[in-house]
């Protein structure tokens, strides 16, 4: 394969592969805080009569905007991606089903402490008294965000083959990513086919999103910096404008009350101009963020705040949840008017509130993060065995994302029981039914990364 065949800004792989990026780690907090923010901020609620009523502070005019920046799920997929690639070239050669198993277990667990709290949750609030209809969509709402984790688990799945097309095409793979997602575009909006088929975004759209996090963890986007950068970040955004402009994709980047359809459910390929305009901002300031992260107090917070992601990104809208019905209930408090005077009054007691249940929430379930599977019973896995336990736990969770954990389905054959039995079965499959828990020590840990020691929790970071 000649040089000039090559993409330009794809250049070999770096070797050998770094140890941790603190610059993914940053970028990987910097989007979950976000994401935090932006959900708890968002919401709009009022009970009267009965009746709940939700609403979106985004609504306000104008508000569209703060969703270019707030929506982050390209960031999320490219550090993902990026870890894959990081993780896999430094564990070298040998069978990755091991590695795709450990992968998914450390997604699929902490969702089962979710559930066990969640699934009888809703029946004890109904069973003190608490109306049904609200009870009802605080257990729907919990689940909603989850569909991030069932697009996940596919792409895990996946991440092995993912990972060997990028060391093949070495790029080009993109632009079938991108053609596929626009084609999909153009057959619902130009011969109005189903919104289903737009579900196969989903992995065209965030599949390329996490491939050039590929691209990134093997050392290929070395050239895109600086300057150079800052122009594809600007060219991102304007090709997302003109979409917008003269598509027919709305404005704002996640689905808000009022929009004719929504840029996120399904994914759209503006969304991909989004990833280009984000990652190359992202990029344009790499190296002022890596040395920040590098000083040593800094890499010791990241370090920590970097292991417990997941339980923030799990147990963020429970936090909404039980915070917003004592208020509602407990407070008969409602939310002002967004971005009114009132409004500006009361957020700082809002979010030192759901803080300081979600603190809680971090230090009670965090340590689920760090279950690894054991080495004997991940060599012998089967890829069938594998195949099967990762779709089983990707069903369970997008059976959890559209109905959440609901009372009035329990026992539907789509309904939060059958969901979390799935989840639990695909974690048998995978571990053989003896997972272990990795409190502390051991090699290797979440995302690709080193394990902090408690050297790291007192502000010296592991090596």
């Amino acid at each position: 394969m000649t040089a000039t065949l090559d993409p330009p800004v794809l250049a070999p792989a770096a070797s050998p592969p770094p140890a941790r990026d603190l610059f993914v780690d940053v970028l990987r907090l910097f989007a979950i805080v976000l994401v935090v923010a932006q959900h708890w901020l968002m919401p709009v609620f009022d009970y009267s009569g009965g009746t709940l009523v939700t609403g979106n502070a985004l609504t306000v005019p104008g508000g569209w905007a703060i969703t270019w920046i707030s929506q982050v799920m390209p960031l999320i997929f490219f550090t993902g991606g990026a870890a894959t690639a990081i993780s896999l070239r430094r564990r070298g050669t040998g069978p990755d089903r091991a590695w795709v198993a450990e992968r998914i277990l450390r997604l699929a667990i902490p969702v089962l402490a979710l559930a066990a709290l969640w699934l009888p949750l809703p029946h004890l609030l109904l069973a003190l008294g608490l109306p049904a209809e609200p009870v009802s969509v605080g257990a729907r709402l919990v689940g909603a965000l989850l569909w991030f984790l069932a697009a996940y688990v596919m792409i895990t799945l996946l991440s092995p083959a993912l990972v060997r097309l990028a060391q093949v095409l070495r790029g080009r793979e993109l632009v079938g990513f991108a053609a596929v997602a626009i084609a999909v575009d153009v057959a619902r909006f130009s011969f109005d086919a189903p919104d289903l088929l737009g579900y196969l975004n989903v992995l065209a759209v965030w599949g390329a999103v996490h491939q050039a996090g590929i691209h990134y963890g093997n050392g290929r986007l070395r050239g895109i910096r600086g300057v150079r950068a800052l122009a594809l970040g600007v060219a991102g955004f304007a090709v997302a404008a003109l979409a917008v402009a003269f598509g027919p994709y709305p404005p704002s980047m996640i689905g808000l009350p009022g929009d004719p359809m929504s840029n996120m459910n399904p994914p759209t390929a503006v969304l991909l101009a989004l990833a280009v305009g984000q990652l190359g901002l992202a990029l344009a300031i790499r190296e002022k963020i890596a040395a920040w992260a590098a000083r040593p107090r800094v890499a010791a917070v990241v370090g920590r705040l970097s292991g417990s992601s997941m339980t923030v990104y799990l147990w963020h809208t429970p936090a909404l949840v039980l915070v917003a019905g004592v208020a509602v209930f407990a407070l008969d408090r409602g939310t002002p008017d967004p971005l009114s005077a009132e409004w500006f009054d009361g957020v700082t007691a809002w979010v030192a509130m759901l803080t300081v249940v979600l603190v809680v929430a971090v230090r009670v379930f965090s340590r689920l993060e760090r279950v690894r599977l054991p080495r004997p019973v991940a060599a012998d896995l089967s890829a069938g065995r594998l195949g099967a336990g990762g779709l089983l736990v990707g069903l369970g969770v997008l059976a959890l994302t559209v109905g959440g954990f609901r009372p009035e389905t329990f026992w539907a054959p789509t309904g939060p029981l059958v969901a979390v039995a799935s989840i639990t079965v695909g974690v048998l499959l995978l571990s053989g039914g003896r997972v272990r828990n990795a409190f502390a020590g051991g090699s290797g840990g979440r995302d690709g990364q080193p394990r902090w020691s408690s050297a790291a929790r007192t502000g010296r970071v592991a090596s």
